[in-house]
C-alpha cells in the first residue's frame, strides 16, 4: 500500500461535523473522513491553523489522535489579529506558549506568508510586518515553515531570504505560481506543496512538472482545493469515491465539493501521470521528503533501525 502524509488539511472546519454556513445539514462524519484517509494509506495528517481560534481548536483536535499533528501561526489574511490584540509582541508570546506546551504535536510554524490576492482582509504592509515577525518562531524553535504565497513572489523572497540561513526549511504550500517562482523557492531550499488548486490549468501542470521530485510534497487543503472535472489535471484521476450532495449525505460517500484527506490519492495520480513517473516510486519519494522535514526524530530513528538491522 502507498503511504501518504497530508501536509495541510483544515480539519477543524465545521463541514467535517456536518455544519455548512452555520446550519446543521448532516451527521458529524469526522470519523468516516479519517477512516477513508487511513484506508488508502494515510500515515499522518498535519492540521492547518491560521489564527488564535484555529490553533486552539487544532491542538484540541490532535491531542487524542496519534496520527494527527498541527501547525501554529497566523495566516497572512488574518494578520490584523496582531494589531487587534493591542500588543503584537504579546500576541507572538502567546504563539510561543502554544508551541512550548505542545511540542509533541506542533510540527511547523504557519500557516504564514503573504497573500496579495486578498488584501481586502489585511493590507500588504501589515502582512509583510507580521510575516517577518513570525519568522522569530521558526528560528527559536527550530521548526520548519508552512508557507502561504499568492501573487507576491518578489516580496516573499525578499523577506525570507534575509533569514533563510537561520531557518529549518519549510514548504510553500498550495502552490499556484509559475515555473520561475517554483525555481526561486526551491533554490532557497524550500519544498513545494501540491494540491488540487495546483492542478487547475495547463500552466499549473507545467509548473508542477518542473519541480524536482526531491522537492515535492502533497496535500489536500481539505475541505478546499479538490480536483474538479473542469481542472486540466482531472483527466489523470483514477481513484474515485461515491459522491453525494450534502443534503443526501450517507456515511459511505464523500460530499460533493468537499475535499477530504483521502483525495490525496488523486493528487498523486495527477502528478505521476502528467510527469510520466512511476506512482509508487514518486509516492515513496514524497513520503520520505515529508518525514525528513516535519517528523525528523521519527525519521532518524527509522534510519538508525534500518542501519542496525543491516
Amino acid at each position: 500500500m502507498r503511504r501518504y502524509i497530508d501536509i495541510g488539511a483544515n480539519l477543524t472546519d465545521a463541514v467535517f461535523r456536518g455544519v455548512y454556513r452555520g446550519k446543521k445539514v448532516h451527521d458529524d462524519d469526522f470519523h468516516h473522513v479519517l477512516k477513508r484517509a487511513f484506508d488508502i494509506g494515510m500515515d499522518r495528517i498535519i492540521v492547518t491553523a491560521g489564527c488564535e481560534d484555529d490553533i486552539r481548536e487544532a491542538l484540541d483536535l490532535v491531542k487524542d489522535h496519534e496520527k494527527l499533528y498541527c501547525t501554529v501561526g497566523v495566516h497572512p489574511t488574518r494578520c490584523n489579529e496582531f494589531d487587534k490584540a493591542g500588543n503584537p509582541e504579546k500576541h507572538l508570546s502567546m504563539l510561543k506558549k502554544f508551541i512550548e506546551s505542545n511540542k509533541k504535536k506542533v510540527v511547523a510554524i504557519g500557516e504564514m506568508g503573504l497573500d496579495y490576492d486578498r488584501t481586502q482582509f489585511c493590507p500588504i504592509e501589515t502582512q509583510k510586518k507580521y510575516f517577518a515577525l513570525q519568522l522569530e518562531l521558526a528560528t527559536e524553535f527550530k521548526l520548519p515553515l508552512f508557507l502561504h504565497s499568492r501573487s507576491c513572489a518578489d516580496d516573499f523572497i525578499e523577506i525570507i531570504s534575509d533569514r533563510v540561513d537561520d531557518l529549518s526549511g519549510g514548504v510553500v504550500h498550495s502552490f499556484t505560481g509559475s515555473i520561475e517562482d517554483a525555481k526561486k523557492y526551491t533554490d532557497l531550499g524550500f519544498f513545494i506543496g501540491i494540491n488540487g488548486c495546483s492542478l487547475k490549468t495547463e500552466e499549473n501542470l507545467l509548473a508542477m512538472a518542473s519541480i524536482p521530485s526531491d522537492k515535492l510534497m502533497i496535500e489536500t487543503d481539505a475541505p478546499w482545493c479538490g480536483i474538479k472535472n473542469t481542472h486540466a489535471g482531472s483527466k489523470y484521476v483514477k481513484t474515485k469515491w461515491e459522491v453525494k450532495k450534502k443534503e443526501r449525505w450517507v456515511e459511505k460517500a464523500t460530499v460533493k465539493d468537499r475535499s477530504e484527506p483521502c483525495h490525496i490519492a488523486q493528487v498523486l495520480e495527477v502528478i505521476a501521470e502528467y510527469r510520466q513517473e512511476d506512482p509508487i516510486e514518486l509516492c515513496n519519494q514524497i513520503y520520505e521528503n515529508t518525514k525528513r522535514m516535519f517528523f525528523k526524530q521519527w525519521y532518524q530513528r527509522r534510519v538508525r533501525a534500518l542501519l542496525y538491522n543491516k
